[in-house]
């Protein structure tokens, strides 16, 4: 059985020369236009006749709620991780296995084979985490597996990167984990 190793980088802390975070563009004006509508509604409420109407209040309220979830995707929903190569946008994920998956998960992550035919199901939750990062035009995958060690996940891989082929295998593969769980 795989025993859990000290490694220092983490999936989602180590970084990649084809990887950059940047500022998008649209995430950005989505929060500009909320913080202008909200100081727009609040401001109004001053030029209301009754600033105490329940017209006043809800705007007052509104206003408040837009600015500040103007402010909250402005400074951490406003930022995308993108593979350069091909400028396409990742998303992570997190999926789970039984422990008795581990060594088979450990040999697929370490090799690379992940287009060999598993029947490894993944489930709700487990004592086994693989956290994944795919960009959207399945060019790029990076993964890694943990266990759950009481009270915190320990890595028992360090972070594997797939590019082309290899990020689709990882695709498939972890499609054909879903499926098996249903």
């Amino acid at each position: 059985m795989a025993t859990t190793q000290a490694i220092d980088a983490t999936i989602f802390a180590s970084s990649h020369p084809d990887i950059a975070k940047r500022t998008s563009v649209s995430g950005v004006l989505i929060s500009s236009v909320m913080l202008l509508v909200g100081i727009l509604a609040f401001g109004f409420t001053f030029e209301l006749e009754d600033k105490s109407s329940t017209i006043s209040m809800a705007l007052m309220v509104l206003g408040t709620g837009l600015f500040l979830m103007g402010i909250f995707r402005l400074f951490w929903k406003s930022k995308e991780v993108v593979y350069l190569p091909t400028g396409s946008v990742t998303k992570e994920h997190c999926i789970f296995f039984d422990l008795k998956h581990m060594d088979s998960l450990t040999n697929l992550v370490n090799s690379g084979s992940f287009s060999a035919g598993t029947a490894i199901k993944s489930a709700l939750s487990g004592n086994i985490r693989m956290d994944v990062i795919l960009s959207e035009d399945k060019k790029f995958a990076a993964v890694q597996l943990f266990q759950f060690v009481p009270y915190n996940y320990q890595p028992i891989t360090s972070v594997q990167y797939f590019t082309n082929d290899g990020a689709s295998a990882v695709v498939a593969f972890l499609s054909r984990c879903k499926q098996n769980t249903i």
